[in-house]
């Protein structure tokens, strides 16, 4: 069953021009451990390929946060969401910390595609319940009084 869908549309100027503003602080934010050591080997030998490797995470934490709904509110953190790569390449989501826990608790799975193509970095997150999980009291499909 799914639990949610998020998606986010990152401009890759936008996170050079925080690079240029903030330096590696930006990126130290942004990634985990795993991923700051790729940062800095990519941005080492091409200073672009770091860039838009740091927007596809942006979007694809951004996109996650959105499928969780919690948005960037605790226990979502950055650095607690990593994206790693399975043995095939395709990218999945890695959780540590709190956030891990929040996830486990309620069965959460998810299942991430990233992409960039010219100045944008794009990501689509699908989280679903794991097969056996009970599903959480979803909120009412009823429309909102300011509709």
């Amino acid at each position: 069953m799914i639990y949610g869908i998020g998606t986010d549309l990152c401009d890759v100027r936008r996170i050079a021009a925080a690079l240029s503003r903030h330096g590696e602080r930006f990126a130290e934010r942004i990634l985990a451990e795993g991923e700051l050591a790729t940062w800095r080997q990519r941005s080492a030998r091409w200073p672009e390929r770091g860039t838009r490797f740091l927007a596809t995470r942006f979007a694809a934490k951004e996109a996650f946060s959105k499928a969780i709904g919690l948005g960037l509110r605790s226990p979502m953190r950055w650095r607690d969401c990593e994206v790693g790569r399975l043995p095939s390449g395709q990218p999945t989501v890695v959780l540590h910390g709190a956030l891990a826990q929040w996830c486990a608790a309620r069965g959460l799975v998810a299942h991430l595609s990233v992409s960039d193509e010219g100045d944008m970095a794009c990501a689509y997150c699908v989280v679903e319940l794991r097969p056996g999980t009970l599903a959480p009291r979803m909120r009412s499909a009823e429309p909102s009084p300011d509709f």
